[in-house]
């Protein structure tokens, strides 16, 4: 999955990645591609992940995971950081989520589960700051359930926000007119549209 978010990046695009699964979409980003990583806790220019054995305690991406800084890099404060995130200034997020809606909602921080500590973090900012939204996730929970769904049973993140949801099994475009099937990976459309409560167009 990561390989194929890094390969839609438009090249010399403003990115940040969420936590999780999308800190993996810096392995697979070419140079050619001029892609400029932004870190909430206040990096421009985050690189891959280093080799083992070379990581630097003071460099950290917002999940606290050893990252690279590539020549050029900045840092900043947290005032700073936000406003890029708030103020149009990231061209992609890419983020985790325990569920999208076909009208492109997004619920990543909570569950509802009582012994969960809910924080919403930055999540928000740059899902309503982004000029695109890219969402990674499995399309099924571990009971089966979907996690493309017609409408979030979770606490939102954000409101019609999402506009590609890269999973395991097939890549979507949320569009106004419905869900689109992008591609798809060991699976057809006729076996997704059977599995999945959301209407889906070719």
């Amino acid at each position: 999955m990561a390989a194929l978010v890094a390969r839609d990046i438009p090249a010399g695009s403003f990115v940040n990645l969420g936590i999780g699964q999308p800190t993996s979409v810096a392995d697979h980003l070419r140079a050619d591609q001029g892609v400029v990583l932004h870190t909430e806790n206040g990096m421009l220019g985050m690189g891959p992940r280093p080799a083992p054995g070379e990581e630097d305690p003071e460099l950290t991406n917002a999940g606290k995971q050893p990252v690279t800084e590539l020549p050029g890099a900045s840092y900043f404060d947290s005032a700073a950081s936000f406003a890029m995130m708030r103020g149009g200034h990231l061209d992609v997020c890419v983020l985790g989520a325990f569920q999208v809606s076909a009208g492109g909602d997004l619920a990543n921080w909570h569950t509802g589960a009582p012994d969960a500590i809910p924080a919403v973090g930055g999540a928000m900012d740059l899902a309503l700051g982004a000029k695109s939204v890219f969402v990674m996730m499995t399309l099924f929970a571990k009971d089966g359930t979907p996690k493309l769904v017609p409408s979030c049973t979770y606490p939102l993140t954000g409101v019609g926000c999402v506009d590609r949801v890269y999973t395991e099994l097939a890549v979507f475009d949320l569009r106004p007119e419905g869900v689109v099937v992008r591609e798809t990976f060991g699976t057809s459309y006729d076996e997704l549209a059977a599995r999945l409560e959301v209407p889906l167009l070719r």
